[in-house]
């Protein structure tokens, strides 16, 4: 169901009963599973998705295809797939949209892939405050398994497969994948130390897979149009199109699908209908919250993984926060700040004791004791978190600070020489930095 090569996920949601198995059939649902289990080898189907150029929508976009191909085979033990459905990045909410509105669409990705991987158990790590999501779930995967496309001998085909949900219980740590096996085992979810890989030793000591909810909605369109098309639909190399969570001060907030080639400003312009109350743009965050911001003349690159790391930022879970006028960028930083010191998992002490220093620097920024050596301070305690830490949370955590206080210097130093905001005193009022929608 490809109406144009804008668009492949939201023509779905576009459907009256869009999450409904009945729905999802009319429209050609499960035929791209029928084709892969009944026409391919999983070789090929894996020779497909690795020639798709489909990168992981999670954050880190690593290539899915290549992922899959670390897989061993024939270790004598069982090998899973795991989707990561436990999207705890401020201002990333496409995952939500795909399982509430094509739950069946992400269970023919669960089932190719799987195919694809010779694994027969599928486990979704859901985010604990996503009830309604994993009630959408649920159902879809009941209905499937009554239409027989999960359980024994699907297809006629012999292979088989069952799917279970797992919910999470509110840390943003177990969305790293290490951090999320550890909590699908009953742990606390510590990130792991690498090597070894999940794809050798995963869960439960078994090799796996972890692929975000996005990625994996986007194979049934792999299997469907071949992997040399859907790579030609991209850019460079992330092929196929993406979607993009566009909140902040814009007049449009919500969910957008568009082709990599898409600028970050045609994004907000185009389809978040721009900023909004006519305002002018201050900055933009593009990646989810551990983005590093950009200013307005940063913006007309595509948005995508390798122009947005060539651009000092990153594409991450393409969570764009759009930064109006009247944003003060320090009240930003403390937002920003006060949710990785509260998150932290804590097992590393750069981490763990860097997050709250930080956070208690910014604190005496807007303070009346601020010094201007407090902004060299807490560049250097940044910069000594990034890197050293077994998870990237450290660098998430840190990387979003030395391009605030570069690019918005300015406000910094009037906060630290009168004691007050200059953008309250210009307008009388400052806008919500993350959470505020039309």
């Amino acid at each position: 169901m490809i109406s144009t090569n804008n668009e492949m996920i939201i023509p779905y949601w576009k459907e009256p009963d869009s999450h409904r198995i009945t729905t999802f059939l009319s429209a050609g649902g499960y035929e791209r599973a029928r084709k892969a289990l009944t026409k391919m080898k999983p070789e090929e189907v894996l020779d497909e998705v690795k020639e798709a150029n489909l990168r992981g929508r999670g954050g880190a976009g690593f290539p899915a295809g290549l992922k899959w191909s670390f897989i061993p085979g024939n270790t004598g033990k069982p090998t899973y797939l795991i989707v990561n459905a436990d999207e705890g990045e401020p201002g990333t909410f496409k995952d939500k949209y795909i399982m509430l509105h094509s739950p069946h669409l992400l269970i023919e990705g669960i089932l190719i892939a799987c195919y694809a991987i010779r694994a027969h158990v599928a486990y979704i790590y859901i985010r604990g405050e996503y009830e309604h999501c994993r009630r959408r779930l649920q159902k879809a995967i009941e209905e499937a398994y009554s239409m027989g496309f999960l359980g024994k001998n699907i297809m006629g085909t012999g292979f088989y497969l069952d799917i279970y949900i797992h919910r999470g219980a509110g840390a943003y740590i177990a969305g790293e994948e290490t951090g999320l096996l550890e909590a699908l085992e009953g742990k606390r979810a510590y990130p792991r130390i690498k090597p070894p890989f999940p794809a050798t030793v995963g869960a439960f000591g078994c090799p796996t897979a972890i692929n975000n909810v996005e990625t994996l909605a986007y194979i049934p369109f792999v299997i469907e149009m071949g992997g040399e098309q859907f790579a030609e639909i991209g850019l460079g190399r992330s092929g196929g199109l993406k979607l993009y969570c566009i909140s902040g001060h814009v007049e449009k907030p919500g969910v957008y699908e568009a082709p990599f080639t898409t600028t970050i400003r045609e994004l907000i312009e185009n389809y978040g209908g721009g900023v909004w109350k006519n305002r002018q743009l201050k900055g933009v965050i593009p990646g989810g919250l551990s983005a590093p911001v950009l200013t307005p003349d940063e913006i007309d690159i595509p948005a995508e993984f390798d122009a947005l790391m060539k651009a000092g930022s990153m594409l991450g879970s393409a969570g764009i926060i759009v930064l109006d006028e009247q944003t003060c960028m320090v009240h930003v930083l403390k937002v920003l700040t006060d949710f990785y010191a509260d998150e932290s998992c804590g097992q590393c002490t750069p981490c763990r004791e860097g997050t709250h220093w930080i956070y208690k620097i910014v604190e005496d920024l807007m303070g009346d004791d601020a010094r201007i050596e407090l902004l060299d301070t807490l560049e250097n305690v940044a910069l000594s978190i990034t890197g050293k830490t077994v998870c990237a949370f450290g660098d998430a955590a840190s990387l979003p600070i030395p391009a605030l206080l570069k690019k918005y210097r300015e406000e910094f130093v009037y906060h630290i020489e009168h004691h007050r905001c200059d953008v309250l005193e210009k307008y009388g009022e400052i806008s919500n930095p993350l959470f505020e929608t039309p």
